[in-house]
């Protein structure tokens, strides 16, 4: 073909871009009339000088590739400056919330610490009453009170009654009287 003529992909090596963003951009731009600008062999499209005037008008205005490129990388800074300022909040929200569990996890701790203790205090003090208990049950009585507990006692028949109720060992059947 002529050397007036270009295709889409050497217009969009010469412009730095891509061929997709020419296409979009002829898209987005009525004004053009691709027919009018371009000819077509077998799948290659090629681009009339007037077509080529055209297409670098659209990338040279105010809105080019670069230029956009630069506004999309500062509008993705802005989102990621939004987003990194709600994820702030958010951690910093979260991080209040721990901190309140905390305090309120040391005040049970405590609670149950205190509750142990108290335990512990009521459990000595029982211990001591039954000390106290048992020395009065088993404390020494006089001698008279001693005589009269003898002779409360039951005679030998209780020792041959407690003998009986004491389990034999084997060995003793052997024994004849």
């Amino acid at each position: 073909m002529s050397e007036n003529l270009k295709t889409i992909r050497e217009l969009a090596d010469e412009l730095g871009v891509s061929k997709q963003a020419i296409w979009q951009k002829i898209k987005r731009d009525s004004s053009i009339d691709l027919r009018q600008f371009t000819s077509t062999k077998g799948n290659t499209v090629y681009v009339n000088v007037d077509g080529q005037k055209a297409i670098k008008a659209m990338f040279s205005n105010d809105s080019s590739t670069r230029y956009r490129q630069q506004k999309d990388d500062v509008d993705d800074n802005k989102k990621d400056a939004v987003d990194g300022q709600d994820e702030v909040k958010f951690l910093r929200n979260l991080v209040l919330e721990i901190q309140s569990e905390k305090k309120e996890l040391h005040k049970l701790l405590d609670q149950q610490q205190r509750l142990a203790l108290q335990d512990k205090q009521l459990l000595e003090e029982y211990k001591a009453k039954i000390k106290d208990l048992k020395a009065l049950t088993m404390a020494p009585h006089d001698d008279g009170e001693k005589e009269v507990a003898a002779q409360n006692q039951p005679e030998p028949e209780t020792n041959t009654a407690e003998a009986q109720a004491k389990p034999k060992k084997w060995w003793h059947f052997w024994k004849t009287k």
